[in-house]
């Protein structure tokens, strides 16, 4: 069994958490976190600790922080020469400190803490500061995804760029979609199958295949109407901007 010792208690930390306990490949040794309180409805009390100098040993250290806080809490690891690991997308395993062996152990999917996620089709990104360190790092990946790559910093980085425009700002589309319908008395819950086949046909198309639309078409009389109706500014200028995106791509 991997013995793991996880320090964290966001959202990604949570499911990892969940994960990791039901797994009987995986030894969740001990759960690092500033509040018991925020973990104890996932593992047991006895299995935490506020202190990182009660940390236990372990085959891999995983750091499960904001960005900002990887560099302090791998600093806080009271050992050296261990395997330790940080799951953000953005930052390279250099944020670790270099008393330790370093690595990234990166899931690339949405993670709230009220919603399940099915952590076998989660893609994990990873890289090892050490080949010798890699096949660790797999073997625990391995042991909760069928999905798992070998992806370097440079390509992480355009994946994490990537994924904000595919989730992120897709979702903050939905939140638009979700306004105006609010605004007009119309049920959101009719995009539903509108949204679902979007993501679906991209599955057997290319992104440019699949894209319809007034701004595809160059229908401009509709692109109008559409702005002559959008009231909010804000709204309109992200209109006016993705529309532009859009004609643009299909030059190309």
């Amino acid at each position: 069994m991997i013995k793991v010792v996880l320090l964290g208690s966001g959202n990604v930390a949570s499911h990892l958490i969940k994960v990791m306990e039901a797994n009987d490949t995986i030894d969740l040794v001990q759960v690092y976190a500033r509040s018991k309180k925020s973990l104890e409805h996932l593992i047991d009390s006895s299995k935490i600790t506020t202190s990182f100098d009660n940390l236990k040993e372990a085959d891999v250290y995983v750091i499960s922080v904001s960005d900002k806080a990887i560099e302090e809490v791998s600093n806080q690891i009271p050992f050296t020469d261990k395997l330790v690991v940080h799951t953000s997308g953005t930052m390279g395993f250099d944020v670790i400190n270099p008393k330790n062996k370093r690595g990234v152990f990166y899931p690339l999917q949405t993670f709230s803490k009220s919603k399940e996620v099915d952590m076998k089709s989660v893609p994990f990104c990873l890289e090892t500061e050490n080949v010798e360190d890699y096949k660790t790092v797999e073997n625990l990946a391995k042991s909760l995804s069928n999905s798992v790559y070998e992806i370097n910093g440079e390509q992480r980085k355009s994946l994490h760029i990537s994924a904000v425009f595919v989730s992120n700002f897709v979702n903050h589309m939905y939140q638009i979609g979700n306004a105006l319908c609010e605004e007009n008395n119309v049920p959101f819950a009719i995009l539903q199958p509108l949204i679902e086949e979007t993501a679906n046909k991209i599955k057997t198309l290319t992104p440019t295949d699949a894209q319809t639309g007034p701004a595809t078409r160059n229908d401009e009389p509709t692109i109008q109407k559409h702005l002559e109706a959008l009231e909010n500014p804000i709204y309109k200028e992200l209109y006016q901007k993705i529309t532009l995106s859009i004609q643009n791509v299909k030059k190309l």
